[in-house]
């Protein structure tokens, strides 16, 4: 996927004012507009101009795309950062009469998942009126994920100041983290989203949940899984083990020749939940460093008194 410079699409400075931004929009379509350019280039240069207006006309989506940052190039190949979103709110509003279908990978990538709202969207006009649901992520860890709790998030949510610009206004919410959630899944904060117009009820709050990297562990879905090390002679006598696991130690039995990388399936010991996932435990054997001249001996004589060649299965 290449980056998309929106400023530059738009011919104005990443600290354009919305006005500014505006203007530009306008004159391009102008001049872009089906009606009056048959050029070849004319109808990709109205999507992309349409495309680029609607972030940079959004102070939410505009905010979110500079945390991306200036150092990126137009065409350059772009992978957006991890959890790179973390904590920004979106309403799902602010959407021009373009046709999101006509948006290329880039925008979908960035915001496909932001509760992207109708084309045609307009403000309710009745007094009495709800506020808009938000929409922020948050990262949670995976022993949060397993046994829920409480935390204090910081979200960020942008605003326009008196000249026109983008500006981030913070607030702190305590978030119940309900026991077993997953990665991708959302959790519903009622009444903290936009204030409702007229008396009208205020919006709700949903986070889409990630889960952080954890050293340790990798997550996919419900299941979890843990590169586990072991000893030359636990793999070859095999026998218990005890291990760490994210829900507190466990006893494991090694098969005797194991081999690294064979999976042991600890099953219902991944994330909780209706259908709990299940806990992999990939073995890798470790080998003791030679730290005295008796451990040196030893190897030495495995390397005399063991016919074992592990290259022999290679041929030559």
């Amino acid at each position: 996927m290449d980056y998309k410079d929106y400023y530059k699409v738009l011919g104005v400075e990443r600290t354009a004012s919305q006005d500014e931004i505006k203007r530009a929009y306008r004159k391009l379509v102008r001049k872009y507009h089906p009606d009056v350019n048959a050029g070849a280039d004319a109808e990709q240069s109205f999507k992309d101009v349409g495309e680029a207006y609607e972030v940079l006309q959004d102070p939410e989506k505009r905010a979110a795309y500079d945390q991306l940052g200036a150092n990126w190039k137009e065409g350059q190949a772009f992978r957006p950062p991890p959890d790179w979103d973390e904590g920004f709110e979106f309403s799902g509003g602010g959407y021009t009469e373009a046709d999101p279908n006509d948006f290329g990978s880039f925008f979908d990538e960035l915001f496909a998942r932001q509760g992207r709202a109708s084309p045609n969207m307009r403000a309710e006009r009745q007094f009495r009126a709800p506020g808009q649901d938000h929409h922020a992520k948050i990262v949670i860890d995976l022993k949060e994920a397993y046994q829920g709790g409480s935390r204090d998030f910081t979200l960020r949510a942008p605003e326009l100041d008196a000249s026109g610009h983008v500006v981030l206004q913070e607030r702190s919410i305590r978030v119940a983290i309900p026991k077993g959630v997953a990665e991708g899944q959302h959790i519903r904060v009622a009444g903290k989203g936009a204030p409702g117009f007229g008396g009208g009820k205020p919006g709700d709050l949903f986070l889409e949940v990630a889960i952080k990297e954890d050293p340790a562990y990798r997550v996919e879905g419900r299941d979890v899984y843990m590169d586990l090390p072991i000893t030359p002679w636990e793999a070859a006598l095999g026998g218990r083990i005890s291990a760490p696991t994210p829900s507190g130690r466990v006893e494991l039995t090694v098969p005797k020749h194991a081999q690294t990388g064979k999976k042991l399936r600890l099953k219902g010991r991944g994330i909780p939940g209706k259908r709990p996932g299940d806990l992999y435990a990939v073995l890798k054997i470790v080998i003791p460093p030679i730290e005295s001249e008796k451990a040196r001996a030893l190897y030495e004589q495995m390397a005399r008194e063991m016919d074992f060649d592990p290259r022999a299965r290679l041929g030559g």
